[in-house]
């Protein structure tokens, strides 16, 4: 595998060799704490089948992860003599030590091809806020510990560092933890890994961090409150920023998620996870993070609010369907894509927003619920252009005849209604 950079316009992450890198990620926060390896393994093979590219983690997880045993009975931190968990002890005694467990997983991601998001700590480690901590880090340490996680993975190209953990930046001290943690992960692996930000609800990392030195691209939560999804506005905000940054929706709604939290609301569907997803990348995201409510937290016990197993959960619809929207991004030149709403002639409110980008001679546009629009032509290369629906449930395509590249052309999507969302691809001839 080759490590990952920022592509030359910054707008986008490439390989070492310049060449596109799609972020396709799912959250799996709680991999390395829950799973026991041959859990691990099923997990990522099954990921790997539905070209995920990046599995995000947390080496100190949110679930206790600092007071309870990984499925091996090991914890990453030692005590010190205060009787306090300290990010400067990793325990690495013995054999099946808990940082051998992540390796092992680490690892055998590579081996599959896919990239791991690791974040060094959640946010409650630093800024308890919500949640059990304990709170373990200052400044101090937090250099220490990313300098020692920094050199032990320094030789993986298969890592991005993802700071922050779904926690605000509320003091100074909390500014400095994430600031040292930062500068302890390039002087242990020499700068050779990306590094970005998980920010809370509703919030970007740009919003505290975005001309911070360290943080090489944004992070965005849109988050699981808004039933109409809106993040598009998120991820056009932070493309608009100076200077210029990569930016993605890295937790949007998750699919099964309660609505606002509240199980009585009901359950973001696979419907809702494909809008965020063409909503983000249409507005110029470099790529999109899926989730499933039972997956991030490897569930085994399902109730009301987290509703089915993780193995049952990684088999959902709204994952399977992920693919498809990657093979579509991949299938035009994808470097040379941006955001532009100009083509779209008569854009609708609210839940029938529609969402377009474009390359030098195609277009995209996203009609969530199959209503008619229209297009302004001549924006793209090309005297005629081809049209094609594409089916994001499915990932067939419906040729849509050939039209004039010029005036404004109607089109309408060969279904409607909830679940009835389409894209329209225009390629440019001539």
């Amino acid at each position: 595998m080759q490590r990952l950079k920022i592509s030359e316009n910054k707008r986008f992450l490439v390989h070492e060799d310049g060449t596109l890198f799609f972020w396709l990620g799912d959250t799996a926060w709680e991999l390395f704490h829950k799973l026991n390896r041959e859990e691990a393994d099923l997990y990522l093979r099954n990921r790997a089948e539905r070209r995920f590219s990046v599995i995000q983690a947390v080496a100190l997880a949110e679930m206790e992860g600092l007071t309870t045993d990984n499925a091996y009975g090991r914890r990453p931190l030692k005590m010190n003599a205060s009787g306090q968990y300290d990010p400067t002890l990793p325990d690495t005694e013995g054999n099946d030590h808990y940082w051998n467990h992540v390796d092992y997983i680490v690892d055998r991601a590579a081996a599959l091809g896919l990239y791991v998001a690791l974040l060094p700590t959640w946010g409650d480690k630093y800024n308890l806020l919500w949640g059990k901590g304990p709170v373990v880090f200052n400044a101090d340490n937090a250099r220490v510990y990313g300098r020692w996680l920094g050199d032990r993975y320094k030789d993986r190209p298969n890592i991005v560092w993802v700071l922050g953990g779904d926690r605000p930046l509320h003091t100074m001290e909390h500014f400095a933890v994430n600031r040292a943690l930062a500068e302890g992960l390039r002087e242990g692996d020499g700068g050779s890994h990306l590094i970005t930000f998980h920010p809370p609800g509703g919030q970007s990392s740009s919003l505290p961090l975005h001309r911070e030195d360290w943080i090489d691209f944004n992070m965005i939560q849109s988050g699981h409150h808004e039933w109409i999804r809106t993040n598009y506005k998120k991820v056009g905000e932070d493309y608009a920023r100076q200077p210029v940054k990569p930016t993605l929706d890295a937790e949007p709604c998750y699919e099964d998620h309660p609505i606002n939290f509240k199980a009585e609301n009901g359950y973001f569907d696979a419907a809702d996870v494909r809008r965020g997803a063409y909503y983000a990348l249409f507005a110029g995201a470099f790529g999109h993070t899926y989730g499933h409510h039972s997956v991030w937290s490897m569930t085994t016990e399902p109730g009301a609010y987290f509703i089915m197993t993780w193995r049952d959960a990684i088999e959902r619809p709204g994952a399977a369907q992920m693919r498809h929207m990657r093979d579509l991004m991949e299938s035009r030149p994808f470097l040379e894509r941006v955001p532009d709403q100009s083509l779209i002639a008569d854009n609708l409110p609210g839940a029938n927003y529609m969402a377009a980008t474009r390359g030098e001679r195609y277009a995209m546009i996203y009609s969530p619920n199959g209503i008619p629009f229209k297009v302004a032509m001549g924006i793209i290369r090309g005297t005629t252009v081809k049209a094609s629906w594409f089916d994001p449930r499915t990932g067939q395509w419906r040729d849509a005849g050939e039209r004039p590249n010029s005036g404004i052309a109607e089109f309408v999507p060969p279904t409607s209604g909830r679940d009835g969302d389409w894209v329209l691809v225009l390629d440019g001839i001539g």
